[in-house]
């Protein structure tokens, strides 16, 4: 995630300036030639470096695959085709670690590497064949390498920050020093974008109001989503006994509620206004948050652990399609790349913080030593006491997660949310290549 994270905010407006499909397609290539580097690494250093090598093609892939479908899908069924994809995103989330799970004790773990090779290769035969290339408009404008550098650094200082916050420390200097660094250049950065001509992130994104609610609520959804699934898999482990396989079976309910709700919220779009989906989806977090602070730790309990799991879920599911749709028609189409490059990488802020956050709340009443075995996943080694300290920080940590999901849902129902101006259809262009000043992909 980190080189991922990094790099969003960059890999969005390279795709703005040079074609969104011919990004994408980039992506893809990288990653496949990525994953056989992985497959066939020697020694754990080039291992390292593939891995690098491979975010870096995810990140492409990401930033660009709900701007191609904004571009591609008209505004009264593109929650159909977002729906689509969340739900395909969601099922990859509970099959793949399952069949990496069986791949590598069967196979070994290179061939968690290898077996992506054909379908990486069979995804970008299909999109070179499938994905349309899009009229962009000339705009002449040109990459803020200074800018690109800044938000590289700054983001990726603060994630550094953030990852060695949790286990080294808040006051520490691994944590300080990151922190320290992230908050400064990105002063630098925000500044330097006010004045250059061709901004790698254009101001005017921010002056729409119901664009900054939307940004603000994925975020928020992220947030308060995120790492109730970690400390309910931890307090499985630590409660009731249940090894890492187990518990991550016991979170099951999660992952397939997102599913079922991205594939139905799709639909429900179409009827149901965007503003009532988003608000449901966040007040069902904060409900299933709510449920799991009462409910966690309980052995005779798991049924309602598993409908606050699931009300998560389901809240995620019917929040996304329909808030992402919303967001995704009301930027301009030379803007799309950039502007889901902000939602996704407010996204996975809120992933981070969330992880941060809840671990942070959960081993508050926890020595340091014990904040490690916590860390480690080394939960059965607590005694019944600190056992207890733990659950009852999961429990205060699932009711501010409630909280921040409340505030979303207040967000998003109360916020400003009005129409986009309208702008001229996007075509697909079914005509040839396009040339380099116009605009591929």
């Amino acid at each position: 995630m980190l080189t991922t994270t990094t790099l969003i905010l960059v890999l969005g407006r390279i795709a703005d300036l040079v074609g969104r499909r011919r990004l994408y397609l980039a992506g893809i290539l990288v990653f496949l030639v990525a994953s056989l580097a992985c497959g066939f690494a020697p020694d754990a250093a080039v291992l390292i470096g593939a891995r690098l090598v491979q975010g870096v093609g995810a990140a492409a892939i990401v930033t660009n695959t709900t701007a191609l479908l904004t571009d591609v899908f008209p505004e009264s069924i593109l929650s159909l085709g977002l729906g689509v994809n969340a739900t395909v995103a969601a099922v990859g989330q509970v099959v793949g670690p399952i069949v990496g799970g069986l791949v590598a004790e069967s196979l070994g773990w290179r061939w968690i590497f290898l077996a992506g090779v054909p379908v990486s290769l069979a995804g970008l035969l299909w999109s070179i064949r499938l994905v349309p290339r899009v009229a962009r408009p000339r705009t002449g404008e040109r990459l803020d390498v200074p800018g690109a550098v800044l938000s590289v650094a700054a983001v990726g200082l603060l994630v550094a920050a953030v990852s060695t916050g949790g286990s080294s420390g808040w006051s520490s200097p691994p944590a300080v020093a990151p922190g320290v660094g992230a908050v400064v250049l990105g002063w630098v950065f925000v500044r330097t974008q006010r004045r250059v001509a061709h901004p790698l992130v254009d101001p005017s994104i921010f002056r729409d109001r119901a664009t900054i609610t939307l940004f603000s609520a994925a975020g928020l959804c992220a947030l308060s989503s995120y790492a109730l699934v970690l400390l309910a898999s931890l307090t499985f482990q630590a409660v009731s006994g249940k090894d890492a396989v187990e518990a991550a079976l016991w979170v099951l309910p999660t992952p397939i509620g997102t599913t079922v709700a991205a594939a139905s919220a799709g639909v429900l779009a179409r009827r149901v206004p965007a503003r009532t989906l988003s608000t449901i989806g966040m007040l069902l977090i904060a409900v299933g948050a709510a449920v799991l602070a009462v409910s966690l730790a309980d052995d005779g309990a798991y049924g309602w652990t598993a409908v606050g799991l699931g009300a998560v879920g389901v809240g995620t599911g019917v929040f996304m399609t329909p808030s992402t749709s919303a967001l995704m028609v009301r930027v301009p189409v030379h803007r799309r790349g950039i502007a889901n490059a902000i939602r996704s990488a407010l996204q996975n802020a809120g992933f981070l913080f969330s992880t941060a956050l809840g671990l942070a709340i959960a081993t508050s009443g926890l020595s340091a030593a014990q904040q490690s075995a916590a860390y480690d996943g080394s939960l059965l080694a607590l005694s019944t006491a600190e056992v207890q300290a733990f659950v009852d920080g999961v429990r205060s940590a699932a009711l501010t997660f409630a909280g921040c999901a409340a505030l979303g849902a207040l967000i998003v129902a109360f916020g400003p949310f009005g129409p986009p101006d309208r702008e001229a259809p996007v075509r697909p262009d079914t005509s040839g290549p396009v040339p380099e000043a116009g605009a591929s992909g």
